[in-house]
């Protein structure tokens, strides 16, 4: 409903990104409800701390005993604020490379945005804002060599191009929603066409809140002719590849 996706591998990992699910305004009903709905987990990835993205990634981690992987100075905080226990976590940074499961490759790299954990204090009461290092995007690879790229919450920037000519990413899952936060439809077209030029795109982030005006049908008009097969897909859709 916002950045967060559940993706099953070829050879069946099932990797979660950004779960902002019990407070997603666009979450389907049968998980914003029940947690527990999305099955196994055996990736779990966090982009930034912004409670948009961070969302229920610690409770899942709690609940099925899987490690939160994201950016390093994310997970201090929730180790030392008693959210999350270190051996729940684990940091890297950009063009770090973790296989949070067999088979299964991540590379962190650059994405523009910024990243701040908000965290309610149980012995005031009162919301504490945190510093949570650089926001990130991911290039998944799957068993088979299918790479996905995770761009996170980010603007338009011209390492995008290297980024897409060294790790070329099959898919990319591109923020449009544009306002104050995140690259709008031309914005992301211009990424798109222009820089990456990858086989399949999913946009993502717009809808949810009243300034992410951005929709895909103005995506796809600004991006004119491609060879990128645009997927625009409601939050509980599925596609496969």
């Amino acid at each position: 409903g916002q950045a967060a996706f559940r993706i099953k591998s070829p050879g069946g990992k099932i990797i979660v990104i950004d779960p902002w699910i019990t407070g997603g305004p666009k979450a389907p009903a049968q998980y914003k409800t029940n947690l527990a709905a999305l099955g196994k987990i055996d990736v779990l990835l966090v982009t930034h701390a912004h409670v948009d993205h961070i969302g229920d990634a610690p409770t899942l981690a709690k609940m099925h005993n899987v490690k939160l992987y994201g950016p390093a100075d994310m997970m201090t905080p929730l180790n030392t604020l008693g959210i999350l226990p270190p051996e729940l976590t684990h940091r890297f940074n950009k063009t770090g490379v973790v296989e949070p499961a067999p088979g299964i490759k991540v590379t962190a790299v650059k994405a523009e945005h910024s990243s701040l954990l908000l965290w309610r204090n149980p012995v005031t009461g009162k919301n504490e804002s945190h510093p949570a290092g650089e926001a990130v995007g991911y290039i998944i690879e799957m068993e088979n060599g299918f790479k996905v790229w995770h761009m996170g919450d980010t603007g338009l920037f011209g390492d995008m191009k290297f980024i897409g000519e060294y790790y070329k990413p099959d898919l990319i899952l591109i923020p449009i929603g544009g306002g104050q936060f995140v690259m709008n439809p031309v914005d992301a077209a211009a990424a798109t066409r222009d820089l990456i030029r990858p086989k399949y795109a999913i946009p993502f982030h717009y809808g949810t809140f009243p300034p992410l005006r951005g929709t895909p049908a103005e995506y796809m008009q600004a991006l004119g002719s491609t060879s990128t097969k645009v997927l625009p897909i409601n939050p509980g859709d599925t596609v496969e590849f």
